[in-house]
């Protein structure tokens, strides 16, 4: 008996999540474990299991901007919006994200500038797809939608835009490829101001081309994506013209009978759909047709490569995209800057440029604080990806090339530089100078030895490059070297024309249980704890605190130890002076109790003042102690009975207030009475 030929399955390299959807996606997720509420503007994708999946870490879709709960940050999809949406959110103060694909968007921005010029816009796709009513909303002057080379024939035929009005043809990113060059022979031919604009994705051309040529090659193709995804129906499309499709959305639509009597099976996937879906999709194949004879090609003439036993799909997928590394420089403008890359239109190509985060600068910094729309940068390209239609680029590394010769030299000539702490490491700093990352060891880092490098995050330093190994690119910095020299500079300028008495004005940089050191411009001072206030302080925290902007004057000076005593306190704020000038012997006035001892009671009149109030002014009948009469906290009215300004003592008196109490036998009488 003759064993039959075993089935083979092959996979199209291109197939799975496109560049502007897995960037979408991307967005969700990374938003999702920042710890933020989202939401998105429709279905993220149009994948319903990954919507599903997404539904249950909490993200909710949303019709309207006006819908969106609050907390929330919405997502804008890949498929783009109107500028009214966006306008609507900016008024709203709604935070959002957009996530528009940048082929996308660089249709928005040419429809945009055409429309704003008097152009007449055409736009081939599906008019009521989400990508091509945000297109539209970038047009701000007369533009018209077709699906077919008959709807543009019968355009054309109405007259639309007058012969002496430009023209702009553009296409949604997923059009069929090859009813657009029917529809570019056809607008020729009408229209003699005509401007083309090839918008189609590269990535879905691609892939709809690697479609058809592997559908030529198969007894049935397999299409795996959402049911109602624009670019998917359009692969199911473009492969039924050569032999039977099925288009399905998940590994359950699949029979026994749909492989029955088939020997070559070709499968492909929709820009909307996750690699774990489609690799399901290949494992219940497998099932189906007899796994152990089942192999797996990917849609290349090349080598043989690993069978789906041995490479799962998600490598198979990310094998067929190895793109290629170059050391390739080019020009690009930014158009686009969003949280976590920066796009550009690279000049002189036609693939949509992308700079990440992380490539942008040696500083880490927020995006939109390096660079702004319009800005034209060198760059260097780190990955180019044909079936993407993509370039990842790097700013970052071409500052670090021109930036090494420039630190290289520094260490030759001893010439300062300056640069940004961006990173405390084990055993130091990192330092960003010219694009290059110097490191410093943490003694090394400032001008005395510090226990926590934490404060110097972010900071401007200068310092001297001490070491360089060419070979491994490396650098070693000193900011001690400089800081040192900078502060002696400082302090000679300063005692040489420092006097006892002069004013400064400082911030207080540390704190000790006896006082507050206080920077006067590079050089330090001590104010006591005796110093900082007028009242009694357990610590100079109550009083100052680190950061605080002080004025404080030069209470005294040893220039030999390098020491300056500083003041703080002012004398127009001594309690005593404050009294002096409010009060004086006769007045009466209410003072609180603050203490007792065995011979009176002590009053504060003013906070920092108190007076005496001897055991004998204390009543007008005699008694053994104050606590007879008097308790802690209790507010009384006295009298002013003298001052002594030298010894700054205060004698007060209560019985002054009091009436004369009668005699014991004036008493008894009126008692008979």
């Amino acid at each position: 008996m003759t064993k039959e030929t075993p089935a083979t399955v092959q996979v199209a390299k291109s197939a799975g999540f496109c560049f502007g959807v897995r960037r979408a996606v991307d967005a969700v997720s990374r938003l999702l474990d920042e710890g933020h509420r989202v939401c998105t503007l429709g279905p993220i994708i149009h994948n319903p299991q990954m919507v599903q999946q997404l539904a249950q870490r909490g993200v909710c879709i949303v019709e309207r901007p006006e819908d969106v709960p609050a907390g929330h940050t919405l997502v804008i999809r890949s498929h783009g919006v109107p500028q009214s949406v966006c306008r609507t959110l900016e008024e709203r103060g709604i935070p959002f994200y957009d996530a528009t694909c940048p082929f996308v968007a660089k249709i928005h921005r040419i429809v945009a500038r055409h429309s704003a010029a008097g152009a007449t816009v055409l736009i081939a796709g599906d008019g009521t797809h989400p990508e091509v009513e945000g297109i539209r909303g970038h047009c701000s002057g007369p533009c018209y939608t077709f699906a077919s080379t008959r709807e543009l024939e019968e355009m054309v035929q109405k007259g639309i835009a007058p012969e002496n009005v430009p023209v702009v043809l553009v296409a949604q990113t997923t059009f069929n490829a090859k009813t657009w060059e029917k529809c570019e022979e056809i607008a020729k031919k009408h229209y003699t101001n005509l401007q083309i604009f090839d918008t189609i994705c590269s990535a879905t051309a691609e892939r709809q081309k690697e479609a058809a040529a592997l559908s030529r090659e198969s007894d049935i193709m397999v299409i795996v994506g959402g049911h109602q995804s624009s670019n998917t129906a359009k692969l199911r499309d473009v492969c039924q013209e050569n032999c039977p499709t099925v288009l399905i959305e998940t590994a359950a639509e699949l029979t026994r009978d749909t492989f029955a009597g088939v020997q070559r099976i070709g499968v492909t996937a929709g820009a909307s759909t996750p690699a774990d879906i489609i690799k399901e999709v290949l494992s219940t194949m497998s099932e189906i047709i007899n796994n152990s004879e089942v192999q797996e090609e990917t849609a290349v003439e090349t080598a043989p490569v690993k069978s789906f036993d041995e490479m799962s799909f998600e490598e198979a997928l990310e094998a067929s995209l190895q793109s290629l590394t170059t050391d390739e420089r080019v020009r690009g403008v930014v158009v686009g800057i969003a949280p976590n890359e920066v796009q550009v239109e690279v000049i002189g190509r036609k693939q949509t440029g992308y700079i990440p985060a992380e490539e942008l600068s040696a500083t880490n910094a927020d995006p939109s604080e390096l660079v702004h729309i319009g800005d034209e940068l060198e760059l260097l390209i780190m990955r180019t990806n044909d079936q993407e239609g993509t370039i990842m680029l790097s700013k970052k590394r071409v500052d670090a090339q021109k930036g090494w010769d420039t630190v290289v030299e520094a260490c030759d000539s001893g010439e300062v530089l300056e640069g940004t702490v961006t990173d405390v490491i084990k055993g130091g700093i990192l330092v960003a100078s010219h694009g290059v990352k110097i490191f410093v060891p943490a003694s090394l880092a400032s001008a005395s030895r510090m226990e926590d490098l934490t404060p110097l995050l972010k900071q401007e330093v200068r310092f001297k490059v001490i070491e360089i190994n060419q070979s491994r690119r490396r650098a070693v910095g000193s900011v001690r070297a400089i800081a040192r020299e900078e502060r002696k500079a400082k302090e000679e300028a300063f005692f040489a024309q420092a006097e006892v008495g002069q004013k400064y004005t400082g911030t207080v940089k540390s704190l000790t249980s006896y006082g507050a050191f206080v920077d006067l411009g590079g050089v330090d001072g001590m104010v006591h704890i005796s110093e900082l206030s007028w009242n009694h302080i357990k610590h100079p925290s109550e009083v100052v605190n680190v950061g605080d902007t002080v004025e404080v004057y030069i209470r005294d000076l040893d220039t030999e130890k390098r020491k300056i005593s500083l003041g703080y306190r002012r004398a127009e704020d001594n309690p005593f002076e404050i009294f002096k000038t409010n009060y004086n012997v006769g007045d009466v006035v209410t003072a609180k109790i603050v203490g007792m001892t065995t011979f009176g009671a002590f009053a504060q009149i003013i906070p920092g003042v108190d007076g005496l109030i001897h055991i004998s002014q204390i009543a007008n009948r005699r008694i053994e102690k104050p606590q007879d009469a008097l308790k802690v906290g209790e507010e009384v009215q006295v009298k002013i009975t003298a001052v002594d300004y030298d010894a700054k003592r205060i004698s007060l008196s209560i019985r002054a207030l009091l009436e004369p109490e009668a005699p014991a036998e004036e008493v008894a009488e009126e008692a008979a009475e």
